[in-house]
């Protein structure tokens, strides 16, 4: 398994000129905002060579909230992801977090079951970003 890191803003131009490697055909830029690697740094990892990438923070309300999280084709399947995250549950809770969420589309069957192998329940929520524009909701305990 590679070795986790702190994101820099290195790795976020990295991330943004392969986007298609991680995301495929979606069009999601606009997840990638500079503040998440400069203001939230302690909470933004990447694994080795950009394998992966995930983008937190914590919330006021003791939630640790992820809010991008990708492989990189030629990684899924090693663990990637599932490394990412503790990494990123050890963060949350060093800094009060007693929960985890994040929040997917109801057609990205793949996350939805990504994150309930790791002990997210799953939720649908209508209308969550506005009519018409229902999401799933994954919740998970910290210990």
């Amino acid at each position: 398994m590679t070795d986790l890191r702190r994101a820099t803003p290195r790795d976020l131009a990295a991330i943004l000129d392969d986007l298609p490697a991680y995301w495929g055909d979606r069009d999601v830029r606009h997840l990638h905002h500079p503040m998440f690697v400069r203001e939230f740094g302690d909470t933004a990892f990447v694994s080795g060579a950009v394998d992966g990438y995930l983008f937190g923070f914590v919330a006021p309300a003791h939630v640790g909230y992820i809010h991008a999280v990708a492989v990189h084709r030629r990684a899924r399947g090693t663990g990637v992801g599932r490394h990412l995250y503790k990494a990123f549950a050890d963060a949350a809770r060093a800094r009060g977090a007693t929960r985890l969420k994040a929040i997917t589309g109801p057609a990205n069957a793949d996350s939805i079951r990504f994150h309930e192998r790791l002990g997210f329940t799953a939720a649908l929520a209508a209308d969550y970003s506005g009519p018409g524009q229902d999401r799933v909701i994954l919740t998970r305990d910290l210990p």
